[in-house]
């Protein structure tokens, strides 16, 4: 889908969009057609697709802002100490891209000084762009969206994630399972999805372990400008080292899950 932005957005939000736009042919070509699969150390596959959608993000982004940081998945980091820093991951879901799933997207994030300020999540197969940067709202495919405004645990919800080192935590386990008990609803949505979900009202709670920030950098700026609100499990604030997260569409639902899963 081709964005239509609004007058006001930056020229970070505009660059970011174009470089999002700009993978995703590529991308389309090789997911139809299909691509060889590589394994890196840790076992997680790599495909050319997404060595070639970073090489394209990182030129276009490069080419306006020359002076600013780069933290990609696979072309790795180069200027951390800069000002502006973008996290770029060009194929989050490697697994379903290679399985022929169109639950994979590229994610781009601008951090400010430590802050995320701006974010893009772009899903060539599923058919959805949101954006979103700080002060803004955030739109899928050019609708403001928000969050629902419902607060209550029994009515809500809950979409997991990841949850592997959730289960090494026999505490964490057990109370993460007391939480399903409790909500309407829970689901294992995953990648991008539960959190358009949840920027769009559709769910009202994430849960999610084994993740890096850049899954989930783009995201957060998007889930914040909808309304809601993102941390990690223990409350801390998202970082580079991030490893969990907790999102959630208002402060009530937040601080319960928090004080179940942290008793």
């Amino acid at each position: 889908m081709q964005a239509v932005l609004p007058e006001s957005a930056s020229p970070f939000l505009r660059a970011a969009v174009d470089a999002a736009q700009a993978a995703q042919s590529g991308i389309l070509a090789l997911y139809n057609s299909g691509v060889a699969v590589d394994f890196k150390a840790d076992d997680s596959p790599v495909t050319a697709a997404d060595i070639a959608a970073e090489e394209i993000i990182v030129a276009t982004l490069k080419d306006r802002f020359p002076n600013h940081g780069f933290y990609g998945e696979e072309l790795g980091q180069s200027n951390l100490d800069a000002e502006y820093l973008w996290l770029i991951d060009p194929i989050d879901g490697t697994k379903s891209f290679v399985r022929g799933c169109p639950f994979f997207s590229t994610q781009i994030a601008l951090m400010h000084n430590g802050e995320l300020i701006v974010g893009v999540s772009n899903t060539p197969a599923y058919g959805e762009l949101a954006w979103a940067e700080k002060g803004q709202g955030a739109f899928i495919n050019g609708k403001a969206v928000h969050v629902n405004p419902q607060q209550s645990l029994t009515r809500s919800i809950l979409s997991i994630g990841n949850v592997g080192s959730l289960a090494a935590s026999a505490k964490r386990w057990s109370a993460l399972g007391e939480l399903m008990q409790q909500v309407h609803r829970h689901r294992g949505y995953g990648d991008f999805v539960h959190y358009h979900l949840l920027a769009s009202g559709g769910v009202d709670l994430v849960v999610e372990s084994d993740v890096n920030i850049l899954d989930i950098a783009a995201l957060a700026v998007i889930v914040r400008e909808a309304g809601g609100l993102i941390t990690e499990l223990d409350g801390s604030n998202l970082s580079l080292e991030t490893r969990t997260v907790l999102a959630a569409s208002n402060a009530e639902l937040r601080d319960t899950v928090l004080g179940q899963l942290n008793a």
